[in-house]
C-alpha cells in the first residue's frame, strides 16, 4: 500500500520549503521529495554562492582601488581555492537550517529520489510508493543551453559548476548578458580574469538607462563586452575560441549563461493529467494545474518570473489553497527583484514603456541622480539613478534604481505599490540620514511639492504666504 499524505511537494528549493514549513506548522503531514539535496539552486548554485563569490570580488576591488581614499594597500593577490571555501562556507551556514534532520525536527519528511508520477494521485519516489490528497510541484528550472554549433564538443560551465571552480582564468569567456552572466562576469573581472562578455545587448531586459551605467562601470573595471551572436565555439589545444562575427574570441574557461528552463522532464506529468508545455506547467490564478488536486509554483510555472522571492511566495500560496478553504492568487503585478552587480540594479513594476503603454499621457517619469545622494557622495558611489513611473497623483507604477544597495530601497516602492501609496506618503515619513533611501525620499518630496504648487492649489498656498507673512 502507498504511503500516505496529506501534501506531497516535489522539489525541496525555496519554493518546496516555504510550503512545507507552512503545512506543517498547520499539522498537516507533509513530505518534501527531492532528487538531489535540499536547498536547491538558490542555496548550492544560485542566491547564496553567488552573492557570496561578489562580496569577495568586491574586497579585492577594493583593496586594489584603496589608494584613492588615501590608504595604502599591498598588491592583491587572489587565491581561488580560498575564495571557493569562503563561498562553501557561506552555503554550508545557510544550510544547516534546511538539513533532513533540522526539517523532520519542524515535522517536515524529506524522501529522497527521482519523482515520477504513477497516476494522478501516486507517486513514486526511488523504491518507495506515496500518495496524498494533494501535490504540489515546486522543481525550479535549470541552465537552457543553446545550439551553437561546436558547443557541445567543448568543456563549458554553468551556474551549476561555475562555483566549484578553484581556478581564476587569465581569460574568462561568458556568453550571455543577462542578470547571470553580468553578475558572474564582474565578479571575475574584480577577481582579476579578464573576462569578455558576449550578447546582443547589455541586461536587455532591463530599462535602458540601465545598460548605460553598467556599460560605462564594466569598462571602467576591465571587462569587454562584445555585442553580437556566437556563431560557432571549437576548441584549439588548450584554448577555447568562440565567433562572434568575423571575430574569434580566445579564453580559459567558457561560462554559457544564456537563460533558464523550467525542470520538468521525467515527472510523468501525463500520467497524471498535468497540461504542460516546453515553456513549463500550466496553472491558473490560483496556482491549480489541469489535475485540480495539483498545484504547481516558482521557476517551473509557464511564464513565470524565475526569481526565488517568487517561488517562496508562489509556493505559500499553493499550500494554503491546497490545506484550507478558499483561495488566494497566485500572481502579483508587485514583483521587486534584484541583480547583484555592483553597483546593484532592482526593480519593481512596470518600466516606462510599458506604463506609457497601458496609461497613456497619464504617466510622469522623475530620475533622481545618485550625486545628489549624500550617502553615495561620502562613498564615491555616484553612478546611477533612482528612476520613478508613476502617476499625476504620485501613485507608483513602477520603480528602478541602479545604486549600492538598491536591492533594500526598492521595497520602499514595492510596499507603496503593494498598498496603494502615493510619493506623498513616501515623502512624509522621516528617513534616517544618511542613507540611500533618502534619495527615494527626496524624489518623493520633490514630485509631491510640485504637484502641491501646481495649478489651483499652488496659487492658494501663494495667497496664503502673502496673507501671512
Amino acid at each position: 500500500m502507498p504511503e500516505s499524505y496529506d501534501l506531497l511537494i516535489i522539489g525541496a528549493g525555496s519554493g518546496g520549503l516555504t510550503a512545507a514549513g507552512f503545512a506543517a506548522q498547520l499539522g498537516a503531514k507533509v513530505a518534501l521529495v527531492e532528487r538531489e539535496r535540499v536547498g536547491g539552486d538558490c542555496t548550492w548554485s544560485g542566491c547564496v554562492p553567488s552573492k557570496a563569490l561578489r562580496y569577495a570580488a568586491r574586497m579585492a576591488h577594493q583593496a586594489r582601488t584603496a589608494a584613492r581614499f588615501g590608504v595604502a594597500a599591498a598588491p592583491v593577490q587572489v587565491e581561488m581555492e580560498g575564495v571557493r571555501r569562503y563561498v562553501r562556507q557561506a552555503i554550508a551556514a545557510v544550510y544547516r537550517h534546511e538539513t533532513p534532520d533540522a526539517l523532520a525536527r519542524a515535522g517536515i519528511e524529506v524522501v529522497f529520489g527521482a519523482a515520477q508520477f504513477v497516476d494522478a494521485h501516486t507517486l513514486r519516489a526511488g523504491e518507495r510508493i506515496l500518495s496524498a490528497r494533494k501535490f504540489l510541484i515546486a522543481t525550479g528550472a535549470r541552465p537552457h543551453i543553446p545550439p551553437i554549433p561546436g558547443l557541445e564538443e567543448v568543456p563549458f560551465l554553468t551556474y551549476l559548476q561555475i562555483f566549484d571552480n578553484t581556478t581564476l582564468p587569465n581569460r574568462l569567456l561568458v556568453i550571455g548578458a543577462g542578470a547571470v552572466g553580468v553578475e558572474l562576469a564582474h565578479a571575475y573581472q574584480r577577481l582579476g580574469s579578464q573576462v569578455m562578455l558576449v550578447d546582443e545587448r547589455l541586461l536587455p531586459t532591463e530599462e535602458p538607462e540601465v545598460a548605460g551605467v553598467m556599460g560605462r562601470v564594466l569598462a571602467q573595471d576591465g571587462l569587454q563586452f562584445v555585442p553580437g551572436l556566437v556563431s560557432a565555439v571549437r576548441q584549439e589545444g588548450a584554448e577555447i575560441v568562440i565567433q562572434v562575427g568575423e571575430r574569434a574570441l580566445r579564453g580559459d574557461i567558457l561560462l554559457v549563461a544564456t537563460g533558464r528552463q523550467p525542470n520538468i522532464a521525467g515527472l510523468g506529468l501525463d500520467r497524471a493529467g498535468v497540461a504542460h508545455s516546453p515553456a513549463g506547467i500550466l496553472v491558473d490564478d490560483y496556482l491549480r494545474t489541469s489535475a485540480r488536486h495539483i498545484f504547481a509554483a516558482g521557476d517551473c510555472v509557464a511564464g513565470n518570473p524565475q526569481f526565488t522571492p517568487v517561488a517562496g511566495w508562489q509556493a505559500f500560496q499553493a499550500a494554503r489553497n491546497a490545506l484550507l478553504p478558499g483561495n488566494s492568487r497566485g500572481f502579483s503585478a508587485v514583483v521587486p527583484y534584484t541583480l547583484f552587480t555592483d553597483p546593484e540594479i532592482a526593480h519593481v513594476g512596470l518600466s516606462e514603456a510599458e506604463a506609457r503603454r497601458r496609461h497613456g499621457d497619464g504617466v510622469r517619469v522623475t530620475r533622481w541622480k545618485l550625486e545628489r545622494v549624500d550617502r553615495a557622495v561620502t562613498e564615491d558611489a555616484c553612478d546611477g539613478f533612482i528612476k520613478v513611473t508613476h502617476t499625476t497623483k504620485g501613485r507608483v507604477l513602477g520603480a528602478t534604481i541602479v545604486a549600492d544597495r538598491a536591492g533594500e530601497v526598492i521595497t520602499e516602492f514595492a510596499l507603496a505599490m503593494r498598498h496603494n501609496l502615493t510619493l506623498r506618503d513616501i515623502a512624509s515619513a522621516i528617513h534616517a540620514y544618511p542613507t540611500y533611501a533618502t534619495g527615494a525620499m527626496r524624489l518623493a518630496a520633490d514630485v509631491a511639492g510640485r504637484a502641491a504648487l501646481d495649478g489651483f492649489s499652488g496659487r492658494v498656498l501663494r495667497v496664503l504666504h502673502r496673507l501671512f507673512r
